[in-house]
């Protein structure tokens, strides 16, 4: 019965082991982000919409809805650049006028990729399921401090 239990215990740890691993900095190592997102942050309703992988890029839409009007939009997109992966952004107001200047992006260089989670430096997507994502966001707020916003979507 005890060596039933060490068994138990090593295949466990070896699977969310395996799962912890590291994988090539490819978008087919990512494409579980691809979908169709529904959640809640910022006090309001958001969904991000993902491309399948393509011609070197996946790329999204973010809207956030409060009191049943857009509050912003994102353009995101996921890019493979020198044998990793870069994400990059632009706000835009609910009229489509630009936060970042012309030619700006708001750019996470890639950390980390395993099988179950993309981290970029202040932007990591989280695989709970196939239907379901965490995204966690580093925001600076008016003291200088980072705080880290979670988005809990479901696929839609």
């Amino acid at each position: 019965m005890k060596y039933l239990i060490i068994l138990c215990f090593v295949f466990t740890w070896s699977s969310g082991a395996q799962n912890n691993m590291q994988v090539e900095p490819k978008l087919e190592n990512c494409a579980w982000i691809s979908g169709n997102w529904k959640g809640e942050a910022f006090g309001g309703q958001t969904e991000e919409n993902w491309s399948e992988p393509s011609a070197g890029s996946m790329m999204a839409t973010f809207k956030l809805i409060n009191d049943g009007k857009v509050s912003f939009y994102e353009i995101e997109i996921i890019r493979e650049v020198e044998n990793t992966l870069i994400l990059q952004l632009k706000h835009f107001d609910n009229d489509l006028k630009g936060w970042e200047t012309k030619n700006e992006t708001v750019d996470f260089p890639l950390k980390e990729i395993t099988e179950n989670k993309v981290v970029f430096e202040g932007m990591t997507f989280e695989k709970v399921s196939d239907t379901e994502m965490n995204v966690f966001v580093d925001i600076e707020n008016e003291d200088g401090e980072i705080q880290i916003v979670q988005f809990n979507y479901k696929k839609q």
